[in-house]
């Protein structure tokens, strides 16, 4: 489930863990809308992806051209941050 900055997902426990959201995109080649997040409980640099619907249901990324895609996107977003 997606709300204004922060996401919610189930972990292999079952259990609710809250994401904070770094950013979104659409993409035109694969017609799907992705969000990039981390978790927000700890402080590492690790960074997740998942496309999601209008309703916010995530799903996952399935091929590894999609994931070369999403990545590039999240290499440039780093770079636009780093040199801001």
């Amino acid at each position: 489930m997606l709300d204004s900055n922060c996401l919610y997902v189930q972990d292999e426990n079952g259990n609710e863990k809250k994401m904070t959201i770094l950013f979104t995109f659409d993409s035109d080649e694969y017609q799907k809308q992705y969000v990039v997040f981390q978790d927000a409980d700890h402080d590492s640099e690790e960074v997740y992806a998942s496309c999601y619907d209008d309703k916010g249901n995530l799903f996952p990324i399935e091929s590894e051209d999609e994931w070369n895609m999403v990545e590039e996107v999240i290499n440039t977003f780093v770079e636009d941050e780093e040199n801001a």
